[in-house]
């Protein structure tokens, strides 16, 4: 590759985010391959999640939604019923919202309980894009365009642990969401985004440890 080309590749590795919802629409930016939406979830509904998850339920819904049904797959489907009225509510704001940046009519939704890393070893997705959240636990991790050596994904690994591979240098360079961040990304079926997709990977969980993510999917 030469030096404009990779100039050119790497322009489209930027990371915008910012403390208000609109931000999320910056995501048609053709250099951005990230957004986030920085936002503090509500005292009432982390303490409630920490009852949820100290109940020891398992919670996993895979379910193909719309804004309208989505509080209806959800209703009445956690501990704590008498509880869920906000977290159900904020899961509903976030398919409209993310039905609304895409003109989508219903997304591919999941929200499941994990005990260990989903994905643990970084990759990008071949989707066009996918909003996470974590409501519970450690957030999504995840490498900035520049410092990534993209040869080093899948089998260019060559089996190795991401410590081992080469596809970071530094410990220091892996970045991680925080609890309650809403991040959209842009994986290789983006149009225009080939070779650009984010590069992310589930956090360790420690024993006795659970996470509690949400993602939704573009289907339609």
């Amino acid at each position: 590759m030469n030096q404009a080309m990779n100039i050119k590749s790497r322009s489209k590795g930027l990371v915008k985010e910012g403390s208000s919802p609109a931000i999320l629409s910056d995501i048609y930016s053709s250099e951005n391959n990230l957004v986030i939406w920085r936002r503090d979830l509500p005292t009432g509904l982390v303490n409630y999640l920490s009852q949820v998850m100290a109940n020891d339920s398992p919670i996993k819904f895979e379910s193909a939604v719309s804004p309208d049904s989505v509080i209806d797959v959800l209703k009445g489907k956690f501990p704590i019923r008498e509880r869920s009225h906000e977290l159900v509510e904020d899961i509903q704001q976030l398919v409209d919202m993310f039905c609304c940046l895409f003109d989508a009519e219903r997304v591919g939704m999941r929200l499941t309980v994990l005990e260990r890393a989903m994905c643990p070893k970084f990759h990008v997705d071949k989707i066009p894009c996918r909003l996470v959240t974590t409501y519970q636990g450690q957030g999504t991790e995840w490498l900035a365009h520049r410092d990534a050596d993209r040869t080093k994904l899948g089998m260019g690994s060559k089996g190795l642990p991401d410590d081992e591979s080469g596809i970071y240098q530094q410990a220091s360079q892996i970045n991680q969401l925080t609890l309650g961040d809403v991040a959209v990304m842009k994986g290789e079926g983006w149009e225009g985004n080939e070779n650009a997709g984010l590069i992310h990977r589930s956090p360790s969980v420690a024993a006795n440890e659970r996470r509690l993510l949400l993602t939704l999917d573009l289907i339609d």
